[in-house]
């Protein structure tokens, strides 16, 4: 059994003028969002454990800082005691974070370049240590790691470090009734109207939200691992088998994806979750709905599929099939798109039409 995403309707021309780069752009000169990565402590705060804790590894180093935002990480590396830090970024954030710069005293050691990193002109040819904060939703939804892998090819030095250096990414199975009653089957009686057409539509759309602990019924599995040292812009797309052991008698209703990074660069390893067992982060975590409710048993198991590739218009979008059966049972195979929102009903770094979800 096969699902597949319905055409979407066209967009507006003002829409269709708008490359994923304008978009991408766009969205990062918010306040907003900045606001909300920097409140971020389990985010903000591993980075500031790693660069500046480790000041052994940046005294008198050139740091490279790629998407540097409003300037953190390239002030964490400038306290840490680089020599010189160069931060780029291709939004308009970048006219405050050189006001932020100077605020901070740091005119002298920091130099920021506005553009896309493939485009510009750098000060230093290379450096001794790249860091950035590329992880998207999903891990890799609107994530810049490509342009990271660009800057280490290009950017650093031999033997240079990149903070962080490691992504793991994992799924998992939930429990789920009463929330996908009430996104999912909504649509099948609104107000008296079937709306029904619309289900598979929502079905589709990943959802971007935080799931307690308790909904989930299997352990988990890695699907994904990036060393950011070796890896290639070709692995990001890829397709991982994973089985999934019950850990109850239960049932599911959708996948659930997270992902864990690390420094393990750093003299003392700085790691953080964004998993359901660990502290709120806003990449919160990734739910991909089940067409009907999958009955399960403590031990059985789940094997499966999960294929992730950059969408073919907007590369920035990604997506995604998920193949899956129980032994003895018929293969279901579902497609999902993880998209960015358009300008007029955008939600920061989100996917789908889901909007930023409230805690469960």
């Amino acid at each position: 059994m096969e699902y597949s995403i319905p055409s979407t309707v066209d967009r507006n021309a003002a829409s269709e003028s708008m490359t994923s780069r304008d978009y991408y752009a766009d969205s990062y000169a918010h306040f907003g969002i900045h606001e909300e990565m920097l409140k971020d402590t389990v985010r903000t705060g591993s980075y500031r454990a790693a660069i500046v804790n480790n000041g052994h590894l940046f005294k008198g180093k050139t740091v490279l800082d790629v998407g540097c935002g409003t300037g953190i990480l390239s002030m964490f590396a400038a306290k840490a005691g680089a020599s010189q830090v160069v931060g780029v970024d291709m939004s308009n954030i970048i006219d405050q974070a050189q006001k932020i710069i100077e605020a901070n005293g740091f005119k002298d050691t920091i130099t920021l370049v506005k553009g896309k990193l493939e485009d510009v002109e750098l000060p230093i040819n290379q450096f001794d240590i790249i860091i950035s904060e590329w992880m998207g939703y999903f891990l890799l939804y609107e994530s810049m790691l490509d342009t990271v892998l660009d800057a280490r090819d290009k950017y650093l030095k031999p033997g240079g470090l990149i903070f962080p250096d490691n992504a793991k990414l994992y799924l998992a199975a939930i429990e789920d009734q009463d929330y996908k009653e009430e996104k999912i089957n909504f649509w099948d009686n609104v107000y008296g109207f079937d709306y029904s057409c619309i289900k598979g539509i929502a079905l589709r759309e990943p959802l971007v939200d935080t799931v307690e602990l308790k909904a989930v019924v299997t352990d988990p599995c890695m699907i994904k691992h990036i060393n950011l040292l070796t890896a290639k812009k070709e692995d990001l797309s890829f397709a991982a088998p994973f089985t999934l052991t019950a850990t109850r008698n239960d049932y599911i209703h959708a996948f659930l994806a997270w992902f864990d990074i690390s420094f393990d660069c750093t003299h003392k390893k700085i790691q953080f979750s964004t998993g359901p067992h660990a502290q709120y982060t806003h990449w919160k975590q990734t739910v991909f709905y089940t067409p009907s409710t999958i009955t399960i048993n403590e031990g059985r198991k789940m094997h499966g599929r999960l294929s992730c590739a950059p969408n073919a218009r907007n590369n920035r979008d990604l997506d995604i099939s998920i193949t899956f059966k129980l032994d003895g049972e018929e293969e279901t195979k579902v497609d999902y798109k993880m998209c960015v929102i358009l300008p007029e009903k955008r939600c920061y770094r989100n996917c789908g039409t889901s909007g930023i979800k409230r805690g469960r």
